[in-house]
């Protein structure tokens, strides 16, 4: 009965590296032989042999769930596959979005310089930068979080895809608005254009409108010095008690620096025994800028030159009511060219 247990047992030692591989039959025939040495009794082997089957139907449906996850491994790499390929097409398709976005800023870079001629301000393109989404990372250890990746990233190429149709809606809408642009700009030129030769124009009759008032007020200027030169003396005589010796005249003397100075009436009288020099000045129209003007460019030049200034001024009018008060304070003679 030994030798026929010990046949069993031989044949299930087999049957154990046929199934379980050397290294798990060797620990079973280690328990088998344990067994045999101790002349164990049928149910006990009958109960070991109840072992090995549950271990064999154990092994049996370990195999089969390794079988299974390798399937769903396989699965999930290939739906990887196909995302990384949809994800790689929206990077080309956005690279080529990048370049044509870049060549309508460029396009307005030109189109501003353009319209900087016209002092007017295009407002800028916007750029818009697309981001994509964060790249997929390591596949993680366990398969619901590699699932739950998957759907995210599915759930971002549906997002990625709608900004596509967006950003391509607006280049469309981006350069209808460019073509418009070129149009206005268009006319503007073309206003500048003829507002550019009208200013000519106008610029050329407003030299020609100053120079006939220039002549005119020449004209103006000199018939009042000339009433002057022949009413002054009689009424310097009256007024101010001078005598004009020789004759008032226009002309030019050296200032305090030795520089020609031209004066519209210097001439010579004496007053009281006393030798003075006149110094006067015509205007048309009267301000107290002009008295100013007088004072520092003929009076306080000549200051140095002549021992006694009698100032004098003759005009048609005065600009400012209080004009005549203003000279009058500052000790200069007015004389309207009524007076003549």
């Amino acid at each position: 009965m030994q030798t026929t247990m010990y046949s069993r047992a031989v044949r299930i030692r087999t049957r154990l590296e046929q199934v379980f591989g050397w290294d798990q039959a060797q620990v079973l025939a280690d328990v088998i032989d344990e067994a045999y040495s101790d002349l164990v009794k049928t149910s006990d082997f009958n109960e070991l042999k109840a072992i090995v089957r549950e271990l064999a139907e154990a092994q049996t449906r370990t195999e089969k769930r390794v079988g299974e996850l390798a399937e769903a491994q396989v699965r999930t790499e290939k739906r990887l596959d196909e995302l990384t390929k949809a994800q790689v097409n929206i990077e080309k398709r956005l690279t080529r979005l990048e370049v044509t976005v870049q060549k309508l800023a460029d396009a307005q870079v030109n189109m501003e310089k353009r319209l900087t001629r016209l002092e007017a301000t295009v407002q800028k393109l916007v750029e818009a930068q697309v981001r994509t989404e964060k790249r997929l990372g390591e596949l993680a250890e366990a398969q619901t979080r590699t699932e739950k990746r998957v759907g995210e990233l599915a759930e971002a190429q549906a997002r990625t895809e709608k900004r596509l149709d967006e950003l391509t809606a607006a280049q469309v809408n981006m350069e209808n608005r460019l073509t418009r642009l070129e149009v206005t700009v268009q006319k503007l030129a073309e206003a500048q254009a003829r507002t550019e030769k009208e200013l000519h124009e106008l610029v050329l009759a407003h030299k020609e409108t100053r120079r006939q008032l220039g002549g005119l007020a020449e004209t103006v200027g000199y018939g009042l010095e000339n009433q002057a030169y022949k009413a002054l003396p009689a009424l310097l005589e009256r007024d101010f008690g001078i005598t004009v010796t020789g004759r008032l005249k226009r002309g030019w003397v050296p200032d305090n620096y030795g520089n020609m100075l031209e004066v519209n009436i210097i001439g010579e009288g004496v007053r009281d025994g006393k030798k003075v020099t006149l110094v006067g000045e015509c205007k048309s129209q009267l301000s107290k800028r002009k008295v100013e003007n007088f004072i520092r460019k003929r009076l306080d030049r000549l200051d140095e030159v002549f021992d006694d200034i009698f100032p004098l001024i003759v005009t048609h009018m005065t600009s400012e009511p209080d004009v005549e008060e203003y000279v009058r304070e500052r000790g200069i003679a007015l004389y309207y060219s009524y007076d003549f």
